[in-house]
């Protein structure tokens, strides 16, 4: 399998460092507020690398943190504490906002069939840990204390911009050329390890340190919990594009500081979801979750394929009108899927199965190539090839797409009608009754030539929203 690795800027042949072991972090929310579907376009992909890895058959251990105190507003230390930003919003403190907002997640990721780690970490449980990584790094001169905080010195590294290069001078002064210098800081790349009450007088979380009562950065969280569960060498770590800086060049410099040696191997950053004013957020424009979606008709799963459908390292637009492609083909796909036999006892043809395997398995292997083993699926249902092989073939490449797409196939046979009498076609739609009836209605009404009838009933269901498409194994409905 080769895998793009961020590091390298170029596809490498992935290598763990233990054979058969996988070493994998991703980068959790910050719970302060739902996620977006952009957020969640990473997990998406995230989730695919994972489940790809154990269906070729490593021992997977994926860790997550979850951000419940640390993360400013500004991703160089400036601006308040996003999760007292929505303590303050919603009136609530931020232990209750964080276990909100974190059950909020998880039942958005349980909607769009991404698997929860095997380890998940609130922020606020490794307060010790986080102490004893920057109290190394401050007794081995990598660290300082200014101000009442403790600051990391990206002037003691070989190469602080690991990602991308800048001059050297660029280090000066301050953080950024947008945000207002930090007086306190050597180095305008220097970031925070660790706050105190110098600083944020309101901060609702704070925590005894050598340095004074305060609290940690937002940078110094991944890198301890990484490697209290994973130890000191991680094959893979994730997360999306933005993240790469400052918030992944921080955790580098510290976490290989305080370890003597190289921390991880590949960087799989999975690029943005755009609408088409630009970058999607919290702050800007319609809020985008995955309970508006379904509010307004679609299923999340069917957002998964349109993710799916393009490569994790290309921008993807967001409009309604791509969506609803999406939703179109993922309904078309189940509906396929729904005509093979599901009794079919013939065996399963080992010849054609490891054919539809090998194109499967390539798609991925060249850099998680999504959007080809989506077209794997199509090409397992055109095979010339029995119904038991193509259903055991589309259920193994499923549990790595996470499509849903044989539960899905049999709730569309289970809702199918039976057929009343002289009737041939069969409706396809969401089990409602009155719906059923109407289309059987214009179906009858077509076969007797009656136009005029089956238009009016066309335009009835047209008028409740209700969008039908002719196939030769039937009609099939759906609300739009």
């Amino acid at each position: 399998m080769k895998l793009y690795n961020s590091l390298s800027h170029r596809k490498e042949e992935f290598v763990p460092n233990e054979p058969g072991k996988v070493k994998m972090y991703t980068c959790g929310p910050t719970v302060y507020h739902f996620a977006h579907i952009g957020n969640l376009r990473s997990y998406i992909m995230e989730d695919v690398l994972e489940k790809y890895l154990r269906y070729s058959g490593y021992d997977v251990k994926r860790v997550m943190n979850i951000t419940d105190v640390g993360h400013l507003s500004s991703d160089a230390d400036t601006g308040e504490d996003k999760m007292l930003k929505g303590a303050k919003r919603e009136h609530k403190t931020v232990m209750e906002i964080a276990k909100y907002y974190t059950d909020a997640f998880f039942a958005d990721c349980a909607k769009l069939n991404i698997k929860t780690p095997d380890v998940v970490q609130p922020a606020t449980g490794c307060i010790d840990d986080f102490i004893k990584v920057i109290s190394k790094l401050l007794d081995t001169g990598y660290a300082y204390i200014a101000g009442g905080n403790v600051y990391f010195d990206t002037s003691k590294l070989e190469r602080y911009y690991v990602f991308q290069d800048f001059d050297q001078e660029d280090l000066a002064v301050g953080v950024r050329d947008d945000v207002e210098a930090d007086q306190n800081k050597r180095n305008k790349a220097d970031f925070v390890l660790w706050f105190t009450k110098s600083k944020f007088e309101d901060q609702a979380l704070k925590w005894d340190s050598p340095w004074g009562v305060g609290y940690p950065g937002w940078h110094i969280e991944c890198s301890c919990i990484s490697m209290k569960y994973l130890g000191e060498y991680l094959d893979i770590h994730c997360g999306g594009i933005d993240n790469a800086f400052p918030h992944h060049t921080n955790e580098i410099a510290q976490s290989e500081a305080y370890l003597g040696h190289k921390w991880c191997n590949y960087w799989f950053h999975v690029h943005h979801l755009n609408t088409n004013h630009g970058k999607m957020s919290k702050s800007s424009g319609e809020f985008l979750t995955v309970s508006l979606l379904e509010e307004k008709g679609y299923d999340p799963l069917a957002y998964r394929l349109f993710c799916l459908q393009s490569h994790y390292r290309k921008t993807l637009v967001f409009s309604y009108e791509n969506l609803d492609n999406a939703a179109k083909a993922y309904r078309k796909l189940v509906d396929k899927i729904a005509a093979l036999d599901p009794k079919d006892a013939t065996p399963v043809d080992a010849e054609a199965e490891t054919a539809l395997r090998e194109k499967f398995r390539a798609a991925l292997d060249n850099d998680l190539n999504t959007a080809l083993a989506v077209t794997s699926l199509y090409d397992v249902l055109k095979a010339k090839t029995s119904d038991s092989t193509k259903l055991a073939m589309l259920g193994e490449i499923d549990s790595v797409l996470g499509l849903g797409l044989l539960p899905a196939a049999e709730k569309v046979r289970a809702a199918k009608p039976k057929a009343a009498a002289g009737q041939t076609e069969a409706v396809f739609g969401e089990g409602d009754p009155e719906i059923d009836a109407l289309v059987l209605q214009r179906q009858q009404a077509r076969k007797e030539k009656n136009w005029a009838e089956a238009d009016r009933i066309r335009d009835e269901l047209t008028s409740m929203g209700i969008t039908l498409v002719d196939t030769k194994e039937g009609v099939h409905w759906s609300r739009s």
